[in-house]
């Protein structure tokens, strides 16, 4: 822990974000798993469903600065292939 009140600021600031960036970057990944468990399963209702809400989130994700843009829409453009190609 720093000595300077500004820079123990700094860390706690830090902190407060790391936690914000896990919750928005785990909650993202566990919405693009619920859509490949619906493609798993076969039920392609559910999965595009599904797929509507991980789009959202990943979308989130990137405007804050989690993720980068290009990372965002390559996972959106894998996911969205994954569930076209289902019968």
């Amino acid at each position: 822990m720093p000595n300077r009140n500004h820079r123990k600021k700094t860390v706690l600031r830090a902190d407060k974000a790391h936690t914000r960036n896990q919750v928005k970057r785990s909650s993202m990944r566990t919405q693009m798993k619920r859509v490949l468990e619906a493609i798993d399963s076969g039920d392609k209702t559910n999965a595009q469903k599904e797929l509507a809400l991980a789009m959202k989130r990943i979308d989130k994700a990137a405007k804050v600065h989690v993720i980068h843009a290009h990372n965002a829409s390559r996972k959106k453009s894998g996911l969205s292939r994954k569930v076209n190609a289902m019968a």
